[in-house]
Order: structure tokens, then sequence, then C-alpha cells
């Protein structure tokens, strides 16, 4: 006696379990599954009751079927026929309804019978349907093994472990898994168009732990078993194949009845943008009551193959029946219609043979998803192929898929091949298509195997962390996560990096997210702590060689950042603040690390400031010397003399050498410690006068061995003195130097006009404009002139070279000296100036050079007329001049004021050659 059954129910009651259960207690069995995923699931299931010897999987584009098979798992549209079947069996049997698929289950539903026994499998929707078009059908009700709850909206960041976000576009599900990798580790992702082997690689993930969230479409709708508790749908509209609609709220109970699994309650909601649930909607879900299903998709299966109209008018049949309506054209009607119009395809529409050939290239699904006029150019040129040879060509076969098989790309570039070698796959299996089928089904099989691992692959890399999920699932699990420092200072935990030690202070990963901040933080320190109590004794130990301190007041041990000075009670005693992370290490060793780093400061100031500190701690320096001394303290060795010239002036000759028995110099611009000026104690200088000034930075010192340097545009008021340098116009000269200067110009007249001399030059090391400059920055008026270079003899020559390394053989080597090239060359004869032409003899003109007068002409109060280092202005009324010698009478000679130009050139011979033509016009233009 035949049984015909329909178990409906809502999800997760078992139905399909049954239906294996009721297959294997039969000989033979057929069952149709609504996805290729779920068919590869209930296929490995009877694989490991029955052995794969006996069980066959039969979708679009795989085929695995054994001689000796008795049990066929295919999907509903490759279901074989007429193979007389003892049971079978069509799951979720309410896709009837579907307007794109459901013409497919209502013919099995109408035609497909087991020899003993069929089942139809789905929801309580269909009672209805079936009852009336199926006659004698036994209703079997199954209730939910769970309870199923409204949740409500949650966050994405809020929710629950073992959870299930659904979207209906692939850029939602991307954007969920984006947001979820950085909040949670990490998600995995199930898509309908995925091979079996990439979903079930991403289903791994999910139920091993790896991650605790899944990304999925709608396919997880369709019976497929995972351990969800909670679903969360992220969207509630859906594009159906020809518009945006909203979800059916069947379609909806559909998904969320994947939550909570056996006796597991489970939970439903939303999350993201999208809008809560409906109360009426909501409480339908909950207690599984929907409207029945009133029609189902329909399409005659009776088709006719005499001609290309006679097929097309029966797909477009209609029929009477109450309960069935026309299903829209779907694509392979389409396809065929595109096909047929064209010329070259109806020209071989010639017999039956050829229209059903034609029909069974349409059924090729569009798995790329491109127009629907370059899938109809593809599938006419397979019908070309199988109406000519009756096979696709095995090279023109090999190019598209090679084509195909590469593995590099991202998500999207693989996705695309995912589809495309689908389409070969199917081909592949349709029988008597290639000429040798299991090679092509292996190949093309291989591709796909390929291309899913890369897949898989790409999904994992950008949307798991698999740092973080590892350990969130090691918490999850309560284990103890042991944490380790190498070498290089990098926390691992279970290989994993962590962060990197720097100094005292753990730098955690900067691809952590704030929530797994405080995991990776409590990971690592077990094995932070004890690590950082050995740094601070190798620390604490280290001599002051292995320490420096940087321009900016940094603090460093080796290459490594321990800590920073900042501004104390002294100027002269800055304070060492240690980068310690307090937490991690505890606060001994806080005060360990602060310890060493002040006595290191201590030190180093003492050191380089050694006279300056001897001098403010001799009690022999008494009254107003003591108060100069403590000026130089305050100012850290270097004072302009303009600040302190009333005290200057009053200290008498004892006290003046008091203090220059510990090395103070009384410049005519400064009153300096010259040991002071040297590039340490300056760098160091610069950082304590920086920190007792507030500065948030502090300007670099300057190059050591430079006597002038550039004027620092927007320097604070002062640097240029800390830095041992004295503002002069566009050039800043080092102070000392510039006392050396003072004593040269000291010779000078300075009323009448002086040019400047080679030892004023090198010692400045300067050009002659960039000198006119300084000296203009110093209270000096430059007047420039010009007139005939006159040639160095060869004993001026000498006497500058030696004046030259004299003045380098000072504290500095000056590194800027413009040198003036002397000439060597002896004047050419009158004769070799004869034969030149005359442009060569207009060229040998005499050469014109530019000469400074300087005169003193202060432009403000504080400019200071040269005088000597500890005496009076020169050139004061009232007091002697110099020391030129007065004429008879006690009168001096009147002074010629009027600038003398002198040279070194021989007088002229009064002869002129009569045998050289520009003599004898020169001869007579000097008559004239």
């Amino acid at each position: 006696m035949k049984r015909i059954a329909a178990v409906l129910g809502p999800t997760n009651t078992g139905k399909t379990h049954y239906a294996i259960e009721r297959m294997l207690a039969h000989r033979t069995g057929v069952i149709g599954l609504p996805l290729r995923l779920l068919a590869r699931e209930v296929y490995d299931k009877i694989v490991a009751i029955r052995g794969p010897s006996v069980v066959a999987l039969v979708t679009g584009e795989e085929r695995i079927v054994p001689e000796r098979t008795q049990y066929w798992v295919c999907t509903v549209e490759a279901m074989p026929t007429g193979n007389g079947a003892d049971f079978v069996a069509i799951d979720e049997i309410q896709l009837c309804a579907d307007p794109e698929r459901g013409h497919v289950f209502t013919d099995r539903l109408l035609h497909a019978r087991g020899l003993h026994e069929t089942l139809f499998l789905g929801a309580e929707t269909m009672r209805p349907a079936i009852s009336a078009l199926v006659p004698g059908a036994e209703f079997i009700r199954r209730d939910r093994f769970s309870q199923l709850v409204y949740a409500g909206s949650k966050k994405v960041s809020r929710m629950p472990p073992r959870s299930a976000i659904v979207g209906f576009s692939v850029e939602n599900l991307y954007a969920m898994a984006e947001l979820l990798r950085r909040q949670k580790g990490g998600a995995a992702v199930v898509m309908g168009a995925l091979s079996p082997r990439t979903r079930n690689a991403q289903v791994e993930l999910y139920q091993n732990g790896d991650v605790d969230v899944l990304v999925a479409t709608d396919a997880i709708g369709m019976g497929l078993n995972l351990d969800i508790r909670h679903v969360a749908f992220s969207g509630l509209r859906k594009f159906d194949g020809r518009k945006m609609r909203d979800l059916w709220p069947n379609e909806l109970a559909q998904i969320a009845g994947r939550a909570g699994r056996h006796t597991s309650d489970g939970s439903f909601g939303v999350t993201g943008e999208a809008p809560t649930l409906d109360d009426q909607v909501a409480e339908a879900i909950v207690e599984h009551r929907f409207a029945p299903v009133r029609k189902l998709m329909w399409r005659n299966s009776a088709l006719e193959f005499g001609t290309a109209e006679r097929l097309i008018a029966s797909l477009e049949e209609r029929t009477d029946d109450e309960w069935l309506a026309r299903a829209r054209e779907a694509d392979d009607v389409q396809a065929l219609k595109a096909l047929v119009a064209r010329p070259e395809i109806a020209a071989r529409l010639g017999d039956a043979r050829a229209v059903r050939l034609l029909w069974d290239v349409c059924n090729i699904p569009d798995f790329r998803g491109i127009s629907h006029a370059e899938h109809a150019d593809l599938l006419g040129r397979i019908f070309e192929f199988l109406h000519e040879t009756r096979r696709v060509p095995d090279d023109w076969l090999a190019r598209q898929v090679k084509r195909i098989d590469r593995v590099q790309g991202d998500i999207d570039t693989l996705s695309k091949r995912l589809a495309y070698i689908r389409t070969w796959t199917y081909v592949a299996q349709r029988k008597g298509w290639v000429d040798d089928e299991s090679h092509w089904r292996g190949a093309t099989r291989a591709v796909e195997d390929r291309l899913s691992d890369a897949l898989h692959t790409a999904l994992t890399q950008r949307f798991v962390d698999r740092r973080t999920s590892m350990l969130l699932r090691r918490l999850k699990q309560r284990e103890s996560l042991v944490a380790e420092v190498n070498d290089q200072g990098e926390v691992t935990v279970e290989g994993q990096v962590l962060g990197r030690i720097e100094g005292f202070r753990f730098r955690m990963d900067e691809t952590a997210t704030p929530d797994e901040a405080k995991t990776l933080q409590q990971a690592a320190m077990a094995a932070l702590r004890p690590e950082f109590h050995l740094r601070a004794d190798r620390m604490y130990n280290a001599p002051d060689t292995e320490f420096d301190l940087t321009e900016q007041g940094g603090l460093m041990w080796g290459d490594q950042a321990v800590g920073k000075l900042v501004k104390g009670d002294d100027p002269m005693k800055p304070v060492a603040e240690a980068f310690v992370d307090e937490e991690a290490a505890g606060g001994e060793v806080v005060q360990k690390v602060q310890r060493r780093l002040q006595h290191f400061i201590d030190r180093r100031v003492a050191a380089q400031f050694e006279p300056l500190l001897a001098m403010s701690r001799d009690e022999a320096i008494t009254g107003l010397a003591r108060g100069v001394a403590f000026q130089l303290l305050e100012n850290f060795g270097v004072v302009p003399r303009g600040e302190i010239a009333d005290d200057i002036k009053a200290l008498d000759q004892d006290a003046r050498a008091l203090l220059r028995k510990h090395g103070v110099r009384f410049g005519q611009y400064t009153i300096f410690l010259p040991l002071l000026l040297k590039p340490a104690p300056t760098r160091l200088r610069l950082v304590m006068w920086g920190l007792w000034q507030g500065l948030d930075s502090f300007p670099d010192s300057p190059p050591p061995g430079l006597v002038t340097i550039p004027t620092v545009e927007g320097a604070p008021a002062g640097h240029a003195t800390m830095a041992g340098y004295r503002v002069s116009g566009a050039r800043s000269i080092r102070i000392d130097m510039l006392e050396r200067l003072a004593d040269l110009l000291r010779g000078e007249d300075s009323r009448g006009g002086f040019e400047a001399n080679p030892d004023m030059l090198s010692i400045s090391g300067l050009t002659l404009e960039q000198f006119a400059d300084l000296m203009g920055g110093l209270g000096y008026k430059a007047e420039p002139g010009e007139r005939v270079k006159v040639k160095a003899a060869p004993e001026a020559a000498k006497t500058e070279e030696v004046a030259t390394e004299e003045a380098a053989q000072g504290e500095s080597t000056p590194t800027e000296v413009a040198v003036e090239p002397a000439d060597t060359k002896e004047a050419q004869s009158a004769e070799e100036v004869s034969v030149r032409p005359d442009s060569e003899a207009e060229a040998a003109e005499p050469e014109m050079e530019v000469f400074y007068t300087f005169t003193w002409a202060p432009r403000g109060r504080g400019a200071q007329r040269p005088r000597r280092a500890d005496g009076p202005p020169q050139g004061k009324r009232g007091k002697p001049q110099g020391g030129k010698p007065k004429s008879k009478g006690g009168k001096r000679p009147p002074r010629d004021d009027k600038p003398k130009t002198y040279s070194a050139k021989p007088e002229k011979s009064g002869k002129v050659d009569p045998d050289n033509p520009f003599a004898v016009l020169a001869a007579l233009k000097d008559k004239s």
C-alpha cells in the first residue's frame, strides 16, 4: 500500500531527521532538498550511516553516483524521475509558493511519488493546499522541541555568543562582518552562492568556536543545522529577482527558527539599521501562526518538442486549477525565446531532437549573474557545439576553465570565478555533453576546490582576527592564558603577538579593539610584572654611559625612551620623570627607575657645569661679586653684559680676580665661562633653560664648530645667548669669537672709517658681504665702494695664509670661510698682448672689486662702541684717543679722514714700446 504523508510544523522539529530515518528503512530512496549546501549536509550524514558505496549526490554542479546506488540525495531540480525508488521525500515543500523556483516544487508535489512511501516536509501553512491537491495525504503535526522568544533590538557589540546575523545583500553582510571583526574578533560568512567546500570551512570556524558570530543570508533558513542561539535580522527587505520587497512573516519565521537546537531555547530580534518588528508579527513568529498558502506557482511539465514555437506555447500554457497560478517567466524560458529569435539558431531547429537539445541547454542556470544577452550568447555557443559535433570541444572547454583557474584576487573576484566555474561544472555533469566526462568532472571540481579554499582564506583574513578569537575562546573556556616575552620585547600568548615592551611600558598592538584591549592587558599582566622587575634591576646597575639625554629633554636607556626631564624648584636641578606602566610594573619599579634616572641627570649636570657650580659654592666670593656669580648661575653661565652692566662696573679688581679664578671672562658683549660653550654643556644648557622657561618644545642646539650660524627665525627670546651666540643681522656669531673680533676692532679708526682686514674675515669665517651685514648688527655702518683690484704680492699672500692658520688654531675651526683666490699668474708682456685678438685685449682691462668702509653708527641705546674688555668706551670725550704722537707745540697734526687707497702694483715705466699699438694708444690717452 502506498503511503503519502505531509510532515508539517515549524523549524527545529526534526522533520528532516525523520525523513532520513524513513528513507533508510526502505531498500531505495530519493530525497529532494532546496539547497546544494543542505544536500551535501544530508549526503554526509547518510554516508556516515551506510557508507559511500550506496549513496549518490546529484546537484546541478556535483554528481557522485556509485554503481550500487540505493539512496539518492539531490537538489529538487536535479531529482531523478521514473527510477522506481521505494521512498521519495521533498523537503521545504512550502517553497511551492516561491515566485522564482516554486513551479519546480509544485511539480514534485503533483507528480513525484515513491513506490511505497512519499513524504512532504514543510510548514503548517501548506496543509490546505496539500489536502486539496494530494487526495488521501496523511498529515503529521510536529511541534518545536524548544521555545523561541523575541529579544527586540540589540547592538552588534552586544550580540550574545552563538549568534547569527542575517542580511539580504552582500554589501550588508560584508559591513556586518567588518564590524564584528573589530568588536568580536570576527565572523564566519555563509551565503547560498558559496561552494559546499567554502561553506563547510566557514561553518567549521563557527562550530569549533574560532568565532562566536555567523553572518549569513536567508540560506540558513533552508534546513541548515547549526548551533545558533540567537538570530538577528540586519534588514527586513530583500530583492526577489524582480524588485525589493518586505519579507513575509512566514519567511522571517523560517529564518528565526534556526535559533535554538533540539531542546535548547532560542531567541530572535533585529540589529543594525533594521527597524523593530511589529508586535503582531513577532507574536506570530513565536506562536507559529501564519496565513495558509492559497496559491502555488505552476508551470506545465508536459512539454511538446515538435517545434520551438510549440515548446514555448506548452511552457506558457495556463491552468484552471484554483490552487495553481502560472509562474512568472523564468530564466530558462527567457533564454529559450532569445535564442529562437536568432536566425543562426532557428535554422538548426529542424526536428524535435534539436528542440529538446536547445531546451536542455537553456536549463543551464545563470550562475554568473550577468545580463540575459550575455548568458544567451554563451548558451548559443554551447548549443552550436552540441548540435554540430554532439560534444563541447575539449580545447575550447579547456580555455574556458584555464581562464578561471587563478586563485589570486580579493573576495569579490574569487566569488565571481567560483560562479563561473559552476557553469562548466554543470556542463561536465550532463551525460554525453563532453568526451571524457570523468576527466572534466574531476578537472572542474579541482578548480572549484582551489577557488573555494582561496575564498575561505580570503574571507578569514578579512573578517576574522584569529588572535582575538583565540583569546575569547580561551577565556570562554576559562583556561589560563600564558604570556611570554621574547628577546625583542614582544609579548605573546599562544604564539599570537599581543604587543611590545618599550622601556617600561607595554604598547598594545594597534589592531586591538577597546573591548579586546582589556582582555589583552589581563593576559599579558602575568608576564609583564616579572619582566619589568628584571629590567629595573639591570637598569639600576647600568653605567651612565648607557644613558643619554635628547635635545627635547627625553631620557634614553640605550635605544629606549625611559623618561623625561621636567621643571624643578631650581634652574640647575631638573627633575627626572620615569616612563613606567605603574599598573603592570608596580610602584617599586617606578621608584627604582626614577631614582636611577635622577642620579644620571644630577651627575651629568655636575660634570658639565662643574666650574659654575664650584663658583657658587666658593665662600670667598662675597658681596657684589656673589651677586654676579648668582646671576651667572641662574643664566647657566652666560649673561649678556648689558643686563648686568651696572654690577660689572661696580666690581673692584679683587672681586674680578675672584671670579676670573673660576673661569669667568668679562667680555665687551657677554659675561661667560668659556668652558661652558663646548657642545655638551651647550646642549644641556638649552634643555634646562627650555624647562625653566616652560617651553613646549626646545630649539635644537647649533652644530658644533661653527663660528657663525644663520639667525633662527621665531626663536624664543634668549635662545641665541643660551646657544652661545649673539644675534647680529642675518647671522649670529659665537660669543667667544665675537670678543676676539672686538679686540681687532678696538685698534681701528671707527670714526674716520676702516676696512675689514683678513684677520677679521678669518675670525668670522664670512664673505665680505656677510661680514658687512654682521657689522651692521654690531652697530656699524657699511658703505660699499668699487675700485681696481690690486694683485696680492707673494709675500702678502703668504702672510694672509699664515694669519688664516693662526685663526684656525682657536677653540674651533671656522667652517664657513670664504677665501678670495689669489691670482698667481704674472702679468702678460706687451708682446703677448699685441698678438691677441681685439676681444681678448678688451677682456684684459683692469679688474674691479667691491670694498666696504665701516664707521660707528649705533642704531639704539643698546649699541656698544668698541672698548677694552674691562675698560671705558673708546673715543670718549676728554680722554686719550690713542697712542698717536702729537706735533710740536702740543697739537696733533691735522687728520685726513678720507679713505686712502694703496696699491702694490709696480710703477709704470716711462718708455713706450713703439711696436705695441695698444701701449701707444694708452700713452696718448694718459697725455690727454
